[in-house]
């Protein structure tokens, strides 16, 4: 037999685990359909990851910041507990209305899930502290610091914060790479790592997904959005979007 490198075993390691378990028909006819709006999925081990972060603690409450063509939500809900609910906040709503039909291709009822089309970071802001069970970013890296520190806000003690991408295709690795991104992700890396309320992880299943447990007693709370004089929360007959 032909010995190998570690890169070569590293790859072969890397591709087994991303196609250890199949991935559904809903999530994977929606994955290209991302890819062509620009919004690039999840792999399908970081995933299969999502969905047992979210069953190993119950969810019923869960944020997920980038909604994309639904491939993540898909197995936020498969995770998730049967009257759970999942708020997913994108700034397309062309996004919100191919995750709307991949949603409901897997079989999911109108009543799990609630589309918000919007800016994350106006957003986030008017939904309720300490409300939510897990919350996952996977939009613009560059705000991903301000993701986390809205998530610290909404989430239960006992929840569950995690981003897709945390190794950024190799980048954040490469202390010599300083772009803006790569940048930011990094400076996500560390606050994890280093606040003490948290139990942090950081797996290369995908591109790299990043998660960590908020200490403390679980609690319950249900989700809302929270009132603001200055707007109103409509919904987009088209997209099933509500916009802020």
């Amino acid at each position: 037999m032909t010995e190998r490198s570690e890169a070569e075993i590293a790859l072969a390691n890397w591709q087994y685990v991303e196609a250890w378990l199949e991935e559904d028909a809903p999530a994977t006819q929606a994955r290209p359909k991302g890819q062509s709006l620009g919004a690039v999925p999840v792999g399908a081990g970081g995933g299969a990851m999502l969905r047992f972060l979210a069953a190993s603690i119950n969810a019923r409450a869960v944020v997920e910041i980038g909604t994309g063509a639904g491939v993540s939500g898909t197995w936020l809900l498969r995770g998730m507990a049967p009257d759970g609910l999942l708020t997913s906040i994108d700034i397309e709503p062309e996004h919100q209305r191919v995750a709307k039909q991949t949603f409901l291709s897997a079989g999911f009822q109108l009543s799990r899930f609630r589309l918000i089309a919007g800016n994350a970071l106006d957003v986030l802001p008017r939904l309720t502290d300490g409300a939510y069970d897990m919350v996952f970013g996977d939009a613009s890296k560059e705000e991903y610091v301000g993701y986390f520190d809205e998530a610290i806000r909404l989430l239960r003690p006992g929840g569950v914060v995690a981003f897709d991408n945390a190794l950024w295709h190799g980048r954040v690795a490469d202390l010599g790479n300083r772009d803006a991104p790569t940048v930011a992700v990094r400076e996500l890396l560390k606050r994890v790592r280093d606040d003490e309320r948290l139990i942090p992880l950081l797996v290369p299943n995908g591109d790299g997904l990043l998660a960590a447990i908020v200490r403390g007693e679980p609690g319950n709370a249900e989700p809302a959005i929270t009132s603001d004089p200055k707007s109103a929360v409509t919904e987009d007959p088209a997209t099933g979007s509500l916009t802020l």
